[in-house]
């Protein structure tokens, strides 16, 4: 990552200390993961492939934000990333939350998270 060019960057008051994000996003990647653990093995027999790839969709829009946001110096392609990201976790809490009450409920931090991380995002675009 490319701390440098973001330390240029004009940011908002409520910015948190770049020490918060590694923290915060260890707890986030330990819910998603309990998260899934509890929704595979739900002995529920309705159908998981739903659940499964908004999952997935949604760990890739996870996983594609930070190198497009930081590498690529893309302020606009990240929220526009972020927003598709919230919108998964969103749908992949609802499909949880059929098979798997307590999975569902895990993702809720992630999402409020990436919603802030979302408006974050939003206002660092705005100004720069």
């Amino acid at each position: 990552m490319d701390l440098t060019w973001y330390n240029t960057l004009n940011k908002p008051a409520f910015n948190p200390p770049s020490e918060i994000f590694a923290p915060v996003w260890a707890v986030m990647y330990a819910l998603i993961f309990i998260s899934f653990i509890l929704f595979l093995n739900s002995k529920k027999s309705e159908n998981k492939m739903p659940g499964l790839v908004a999952f997935v969709i949604q760990l890739l829009l996870n996983f594609s934000w930070s190198p497009v946001f930081f590498m690529l110096h893309s302020l606009e392609a990240g929220f526009a990333i972020i927003t598709f990201l919230i919108i998964s976790i969103f749908l992949t809490i609802i499909f949880f939350y059929k098979i798997s009450k307590p999975a569902a409920i895990l993702l809720v931090p992630y999402l409020a998270w990436t919603c802030f991380a979302a408006y974050l995002n939003y206002s660092i675009m705005v100004l720069n």
